[in-house]
């Protein structure tokens, strides 16, 4: 139902396209893309590196197995990869089975802040972190490069570097985490800090030769049913989505920050391009308007435990197996992940994955917008 859904609205849109002015845009003929994030684009770093393991169902939609992915199937940053015809991301610490890195590499991390980690944090690989892993990468493979031709076709020539496409999805964990010990106000305080880091990381990459930069902005978080379920017990906490309040105002005052900081760099770095990219809005809209786009459930989980509303409880996680209050408990996943919007009550299904990267490549939810190269959707593969 999902998927009849997003193609007639790729339809709709490239018909209505037709009638749009001619925007300044991107072009989607890079050769390479560099990713830098959380969960949300984790390809399998934070598994790779030993931190945390997956288990079925994860995986079951599209890969009918765990691929590293927090997920059912794939993932936004796979959709976007498909749909400018290049292979899904390599995690960059995944060292096993002669991964290719000559189309792009992941850096993306579960976990992953934009702040430093702390040494409580989940997650070691904040995005200045992540920075400095792809400047090791980027020197390697030009000292692997240099010894001769047999490492070609695993690794980016250096031009690739430069006319690469470098993404980033990340700030998620800052907003929502910082919930668990600080109070709204003080959260809002320090999103100029947060976005300091940010740009700190943008212009070490800039100073390496990254001409294009894709930066998303965080979703709604308040709607993410493990907030709602630790947040939400107050009713009066509540939008009318059913989402919390509180944490979807601080993720719309970062992404006002956020989007001033993409306009400052896109003044700043005359030679390069910066497209900021609203997923907020069409994550918000997808929740908003679930059964007109196709979805059964907005925010309950699809894989989880503890039944309706939520099906979530934060001891327990997608696919795991624990004795909670004496018995043994098994958090598993639903009959049809395609009628969910929630995954496992904090990454999204495969389904919604795939609605929110049809609206991605529309153009219209981007600054500058790309209109312009709506005929590229017509080879999409989903």
């Amino acid at each position: 139902m999902a998927t009849k859904t997003c193609i007639l609205q790729i339809l709709t849109l490239i018909s209505i396209s037709c009638l749009l002015p001619l925007a300044n845009s991107i072009h989607f003929n890079y050769p390479t893309v560099f990713n830098f994030g959380d969960s949300n684009s984790d390809t399998g770093n934070l598994v790779s590196a030993g931190i945390e393991t997956l288990a079925p169902p994860n995986g079951q939609s599209y890969f009918k197995t765990p691929s590293g992915r927090y997920c059912d199937g794939r993932l936004i940053v796979d959709f976007l990869m498909d749909a400018m015809d290049l292979p899904f991301l390599n995690a960059y610490l995944d060292s096993v089975g002669m991964p290719s890195f000559r189309k792009g590499c992941n850096f993306a991390a579960a976990g992953a802040t934009i702040l430093p980690a702390s040494p409580t944090s989940v997650c070691p690989f904040s995005f200045g972190v992540q920075v400095s892993q792809f400047l090791r990468f980027k020197a390697r493979v030009l000292e692997l490069l240099a010894k001769g031709k047999k490492f070609d076709k695993y690794l980016p020539t250096e031009d690739f570097f430069g006319k690469g496409l470098y993404m980033f999805d990340i700030g998620q964990n800052d907003i929502a985490g910082a919930f668990y010990s600080k109070t709204l106000d003080q959260i809002l305080a320090s999103i100029p800090t947060i976005l300091a880091e940010f740009e700190t990381g943008i212009k070490r990459l800039y100073d390496q030769g990254a001409r294009n930069f894709w930066i998303h902005n965080t979703g709604p978080v308040g709607c993410l049913t493990q907030n709602v379920a630790k947040f939400g017990t107050d009713p009066s906490k509540l939008d009318e989505q059913g989402c919390v309040s509180a944490h979807n105002q601080a993720a719309k005052t970062f992404n006002l920050q956020l989007h001033a900081l993409s306009k400052k760099l896109q003044g700043q770095y005359t030679d390069a391009n910066v497209t900021y990219v609203d997923i907020f809005s069409i994550k918000s809209s997808l929740i908003a308007n679930y059964s007109k786009n196709g979805f059964e459930q907005p925010i309950m989980a699809c894989c989880g435990y503890g039944g309706p509303p939520l099906n979530y409880d934060s001891q327990i996680s997608c696919g795991q197996t624990k004795v909670l209050n004496g018995s043994s408990v098994t958090a598993k996943g639903c009959s049809d992940s395609s009628e969910y919007v929630s995954w496992d009550g904090i990454h999204y299904t495969e389904a919604a994955n795939q609605f929110v990267s049809s609206k991605i490549l529309t153009g219209i939810y981007s600054d500058p917008p790309f209109s312009d190269q709506m005929p590229f959707l017509l080879n999409l593969k989903f």
